[in-house]
């Protein structure tokens, strides 16, 4: 028999667990050190209240035999599907509910997304990037192409007469840089698309971030999107679900390749190596949508938002250029004084004891860059700046 080779061509290691394993080797060889971490963009506010007492009421109805629920369907309860289409429904987008589909998580249907596709087909990545696009393209055997987002650019690359690719990846707000794309950019790469007859994968994770509305919370907010793009969301970061795991992808009817429709391609994967999110988890995710639950969990989006205010004056007053921080709860700042990204990582972890995470960890274009995370305590996350500025 023979193994996936393609195992091989990965990285040794995953990113954050390189950086786990520097802060452990750190702490074990300093015990008394306060080191703060804003690396993985982990949230830290608990799930707010509607959350809680839905899946409390859940949690009690499958104790009961007159209210028990077993398998459910694979594609999601109908009661948190129309409750996703609602809340896409205010910002103009009519989705049928049976082009939602939900899921465990933005992660596993990024990876999972790609079994509807060939592996002849090339991915088309922007540099920087979360590196769960690369990887998982590099497990299938696939050909891959960066796009380069950089300074010049702020970030956000648009396509051209030169650019080639099948499956495109779109993060907006972006992570790791926090840059956004406007309505006009998000034409541009619709029409190539069309025009071409690639596929968008959009990550839409960190939209309940965006504070000016007159910036694309969907990309179906865009005109032809509907034919060539695959809407991936979390609730991850918009409501504290990074534990209780619950997301969810669009993939509309109107999407067809190779005359066939990725609805349907894509509900046939589901139910064949899906079983579901748990009944308890997708009331808690029903909550969410809730006028009490979006009051609660925009609460804590702007607590983590002023976090990166914080971040971000800090910053400034040292005279430290970034990006991010004002549609995202990322800091993309430029390592001083010319060093590399591991060499800044290393210096505040030594110095500051603050742990980020370091650009190259992203892509090529990544380098010379940190990343800085606003999901912490507000005291802490005061803490950690004063540090950093220290060092400038």
């Amino acid at each position: 028999m023979r193994i996936n080779e393609n195992y091989g061509n990965l990285k040794e290691n995953y990113l954050f667990s390189d950086i786990a394993r520097k802060v452990n080797e750190y702490k074990a060889s300093h015990p008394d050190a306060d080191v703060i971490r804003l690396g993985i963009g982990d949230v830290t506010l608990p799930l707010c209240k509607s959350v809680v007492d839905a899946m409390v009421k859940a949690t009690l109805e499958m104790g009961k035999k007159e209210t028990f629920r077993g398998y459910g369907d694979e594609q999601g309860y109908s009661f948190l599907q129309e409750a996703i289409a609602d809340y896409y429904k205010k910002r103009g987008v009519a989705l049928d509910i049976s082009e939602i589909f939900i899921s465990d998580g933005a992660k596993s249907d990024l990876g999972n997304m790609l079994d509807l596709f060939s592996t002849d087909n090339t991915a088309l990545i922007p540099d920087p990037v979360y590196p769960v696009y690369v990887d998982t393209n590099i497990l299938a055997g696939r050909k891959i192409a960066f796009l380069n987002a950089n300074e010049e650019n702020g970030f956000l690359p648009l396509p051209d007469e030169n650019t080639k690719g099948d499956i495109v990846y779109i993060c907006s707000p972006n992570n790791p840089t926090g840059a956004v794309y406007d309505r006009e950019g998000l034409k541009k790469w619709v029409d190539w698309a069309n025009a071409c007859g690639a596929v968008i994968l959009f990550d839409a994770a960190y939209e309940a971030f965006i504070s000016d509305d007159s910036l694309p919370h969907s990309i179906y907010e865009i005109e032809g999107a509907r034919t060539c793009a695959v809407e991936v969301c979390s609730l991850s970061k918009t409501a504290g679900f990074t534990g209780t795991r619950c997301g969810y992808t669009v993939v509309p009817e109107a999407l067809i390749r190779g005359g066939k429709p990725l609805r349907k391609m894509w509900l046939r994967r589901q139910t064949t190596k899906f079983n579901g999110v748990p009944y308890i988890v997708q009331r808690g995710a029903e909550a969410v949508f809730t006028d009490a639950g979006q009051r609660e969990i925009k609460e804590n989006i702007a607590y983590y938002k002023e976090n990166a205010r914080i971040i971000a004056d800090a910053l400034g007053r040292a005279g430290i250029a970034f990006s991010g921080g004002v549609h995202s709860p990322y800091i993309w700042l430029k390592c001083p004084g010319g060093m590399t990204s591991w060499e800044y990582f290393d210096l505040l972890l030594n110095k500051a004891n603050v742990v980020g995470t370091p650009g190259a960890g992203f892509g090529k274009n990544g380098e010379g860059y940190l990343r800085l995370t606003a999901f912490g305590d507000r005291g802490r996350i005061k803490e950690a700046v004063e540090r950093i500025i220290k060092l400038k």
